[in-house]
């Protein structure tokens, strides 16, 4: 009997994981990892799995923190000092219209190719993001929520079966005697920046799961054990990195070496997706896939609908002596109409070539994560956490060598920017 009521109980604290699944399975994974796959084969394998890798420790930090200490990383940053806080207000303003826009222009042209109403990406870019801000102000994501995680669940069942699929179809020994194409250019260490920048999610999204926990744990009025944060962590995200290889895989095997590249409009390049499954499960598939993959990225544009204006909000009432929550409601309210606003002002103008936006929106992220990742493991390694709540020995070293990495990465993007390398 005790143990069905431990069980009961871990199942009420779990929940923020699976939501950054959620938000994970987007731009990364329909865009980025299909490309990969489909233009440099199996070469580019060993970036997903490091990606996947040297991120984890410091998006692992952000429920970590709010489990040990029942704030989010925004307060945590506000504790370590004027500089990082400010060099993290910064880093939020300076990316989140280009996170913004680029998410919702896949999600735009996936809803072209399944409605085809004839509409433009911007038209349907203004429509979403309508949408997404209305359902927010009235409440309904809850309703929604769930539904995204029966339709990701749905996606990631689909992929898992086409890529099998692609297997037994002789595909691999196909992919296996392509020529390996050259990465080590300006190209390729820009494409595999612009991977590694939100594969499986970008490093921002650890300040978003220190929210959800700290959510989570007053909706259950128990703070959230260490323990409890770092099971439900490891769903969401290996559940994550799983369905981001597979999509790499459908790219690889069905893709790869057919002559065939993805477009850079929107709109084609979300047929050339459904086309995927296709062509392994059959044309009866393509219908349920495009409504799965649309829910999938509709889910995403409306997290980060919610998340920009929630971090945002935060950032105004650090600042603020007395934090009251009809302040902070109305800073939120002002900024779901902002940020989205000046998105559509960018989609305006990259509409034609929605693989640039998404290659810097991701290129972006991945030159910001050092910093991200630093300031994660200053707090949850410094006085802010009880010794007992802190990582060990070997992960710190861990998270450290994964640091490096992430550093090492950004240099050579750099030099390769400015023909040094």
């Amino acid at each position: 009997m005790k143990k069905k009521s431990s069980f009961r109980s871990f199942l009420k604290t779990i929940g923020p994981g699976f939501l950054l699944a959620g938000a994970a399975i987007g731009v990364s994974h329909l865009v980025q990892a299909t490309r990969a796959g489909a233009d440099y084969g199996f070469i580019l394998l060993w970036v997903l799995i490091l990606a996947c890798i040297t991120k984890y420790p410091f998006l692992e930090f952000g429920p970590r923190y709010a489990a040990g200490t029942g704030d989010h990383l925004v307060t945590g940053y506000r504790k370590l000092g004027k500089i990082p806080y400010r060099l993290f207000s910064l880093i939020t303003v300076g990316s989140m219209f280009i996170i913004q826009a680029a998410v919702t222009i896949v999600t735009a042209g996936l809803s072209e190719k399944l409605f085809q109403m004839g509409w433009s990406i911007f038209t349907w870019s203004f429509v979403i993001l309508g949408i997404c801000i209305a359902l927010l102000l009235i409440g309904k994501y809850p309703a929604l929520d769930k539904t995204m995680k029966i339709i990701v669940s749905l996606l990631g069942l689909a992929t898992l079966t086409a890529v099998f699929l692609a297997f037994g179809d002789g595909r691999m020994e196909n992919a296996l005697s392509q020529e390996i194409p050259e990465i080590w250019n300006k190209a390729g260490i820009a494409f595999i920046i612009s991977f590694m920048g939100w594969m499986p999610i970008p490093l921002d999204a650890s300040v978003w799961h220190s929210f959800w926990t700290k959510e989570k744990g007053l909706e259950n009025k128990k703070r959230t054990s260490i323990k409890e944060a770092f099971t439900d962590f490891n769903i969401g995200y290996f559940a994550a990195a799983i369905i981001g290889l597979l999509f790499f895989l459908m790219g690889v095997l069905i893709m790869f070496g057919s002559g065939t590249e993805f477009s850079g409009n929107a709109v084609a390049f979300s047929a050339q997706l459904i086309d995927l499954y296709g062509s392994s499960l059959g044309s009866w598939s393509k219908p349920l896939i495009a409504v799965a993959a649309l829910i999938a990225m509709f889910s995403t544009t409306l997290a980060v609908t919610d998340a920009f204006p929630r971090v945002i909000s935060e950032l105004f009432m650090e600042n603020k002596a007395t934090k009251k929550i009809a302040s902070k409601w109305k800073i939120y309210r002002f900024h779901i109409f902002l940020i989205p606003a000046l998105s559509l002002l960018i989609l305006y103008f990259f509409t034609a070539s929605f693989t640039v936006l998404v290659d810097f929106a991701t290129a972006l992220s991945f030159l910001s994560a050092p910093i991200i990742a630093w300031f994660n493991y200053k707090l949850v390694t410094g006085d802010h956490m009880k010794q007992a709540d802190r990582p060990g020995k070997p992960y710190r070293i861990f998270s450290l060598i994964c640091l490096f990495i992430l550093m090492i990465f950004n240099v050579a993007y750099l030099l390769s920017i400015f023909n040094i390398l």
